[in-house]
């Protein structure tokens, strides 16, 4: 079970920071894990775009897309279960988005799943 001192979690963490500050200002000093997502935007733009056709990609919430682009990015290359990712997801949603963060994460990320699947 994760804690909040695990590094896994404190290293998505901090990833989600990154990527949430990119979409405002270029950042310095970017974690390797986050120019590996901004490597492969273009591909899970369009794979948020089929998993959530009725929310145009520029009117998600900023903190949603930096977790989704995270997550995504793990789905398609990591070695990590699908569903630890997911919970992982869910839970900096929960933390840093608005109410309804978790359970929009959490759809999208299930329609991603059953596609890679």
């Amino acid at each position: 079970m994760k804690t909040a001192t695990d590094p896994r979690h404190l290293r998505r963490r901090d990833a989600v920071k990154f990527l949430f500050a990119e979409s405002f200002t270029p950042q310095k000093n970017i974690p390797e894990l986050v120019l590996k997502v901004h490597e492969q935007t273009e591909k899970i733009n369009k794979i948020i775009v089929e998993s959530a056709p009725t929310w145009p990609i520029d009117k998600i919430n900023k903190i949603d897309l930096a977790i989704l682009h995270l997550a995504i990015y793990e789905l398609k290359n990591e070695s990590t279960p699908p569903k630890v990712i997911i919970d992982e997801a869910v839970e900096l949603a929960k933390e840093f988005g608005a109410e309804s963060s978790g359970p929009f994460v959490n759809g999208v990320l299930g329609t991603v799943y059953d596609q890679i699947k």
